[in-house]
């Protein structure tokens, strides 16, 4: 019951609703994510913390940056059968339109001086 307890606590905010929304279209980097969500870094690594320990996304290293993405071979049954359910959810939420735009314009090399 942990394993789902933990699950459904990473999705009863708001802002890791639109993290994993945004990830459906891409991988993001914090800085991405923290320039669309208008939050600071800080509080956007917590909640990609939260994310990953439910096992929603996981990160890869690429240089200077962590890239976030979907955690689609996940074996936690839970999260494998959420993630294409979640998909489905908040089509036509005015948030999320917002954010699916934001994400096919913010680049990472502007954000971070590159």
């Amino acid at each position: 019951m942990k394993a789902m307890v933990r699950v459904f606590k990473a999705l009863s905010d708001s802002s890791r609703i639109r993290i994993l929304k945004m990830l459906e279209i891409r991988s993001l980097c914090v800085c991405e994510m923290t320039e669309i969500l208008q939050l600071a870094t800080s509080t956007v690594s917590k909640h990609l913390s939260i994310l990953r320990d439910a096992g929603l996304v996981s990160g890869t290293k690429e240089g200077k940056w962590a890239n976030f993405h979907l955690n689609h071979d996940q074996s936690d049954a839970y999260v494998r059968h959420l993630l294409p359910l979640i998909r489905t959810w908040l089509p036509d939420d005015e948030i999320i339109r917002d954010d699916r735009e934001k994400v096919m314009l913010v680049d990472r090399n502007k954000l971070c001086g590159l």
